[in-house]
């Protein structure tokens, strides 16, 4: 069992400080089933990171913060498109995912505790998702948006189960470890390293000519 940090890096839910005096062996993953009833619930609150899994995220977060200066500085430096420039970004497009310049799809590097056989996606995003001011969570006009863009980029080329195989969510704003950046989170089962390799690419727009 460990100690919850007095000076974490960023604010931790409940969940978070319980999972902190948890060991590794007392850890529950995420399964897939599991997955579907948190997501389909929108109690996403209680999705959580192997114990070892969210010291070291904690960790890194702190030293990162510390060398760049803040998370969104490190992702615009190593991760997200260099022709995005800085924030306030200026998307392609004011709709969501429909230009490719606007979205990177990246593996995430500090994904939730999950089963074997599921990946945690990123999509980020330059393009405002908007979200309901009182609660923090989506609008119905984004939640469309973002639904209709997982079925095409992601269910539709595992075919006719893809649907079956991918889960999306959007933390609310309260959740978020990184509030300035848009981004998504998908779960995919049982896809194969070239699909995913296929997703991730760096493409010709991301780049500065």
């Amino acid at each position: 069992m460990g100690d919850v940090p007095k000076n974490p890096p960023f604010p931790l839910t409940e969940v978070d400080k319980w999972v902190l005096s948890q060991t590794d062996d007392e850890f529950y993953y995420h399964d897939w089933e599991d997955l579907k009833k948190i997501i389909g619930e929108n109690n996403l609150s209680v999705l959580k990171r192997k114990p070892s899994d969210l010291r070291r995220y904690m960790a890194w977060t702190f030293d990162t913060k510390a060398r760049y200066g803040s998370m969104i500085n490190y992702l615009l430096h190593h991760r997200l498109p260099s022709t995005w420039g800085s924030p306030p970004f200026t998307p392609a497009s004011p709709v969501p995912f429909e230009d490719k310049s606007d979205y990177r799809v990246l593996i995430n590097d500090w994904p939730y505790g999950l089963s074997p056989g599921i990946t945690h996606i990123v999509v980020w995003s330059r393009t405002i998702i908007d979200t309901d001011p009182d609660t923090g969570d989506m609008t119905p006009e984004s939640r469309k948006i973002v639904t209709d863009f997982v079925k095409r980029f992601f269910a539709d080329k595992l075919g006719p189960e893809g649907d079956d195989r991918v889960l999306w969510f959007k933390n609310w704003v309260a959740l978020q470890s990184v509030r300035s950046l848009e981004h998504i989170h998908v779960m995919v089962k049982d896809v194969s390293k070239s699909i995913l390799e296929e997703w991730t690419q760096e493409l010709d727009v991301h780049r500065l000519r």
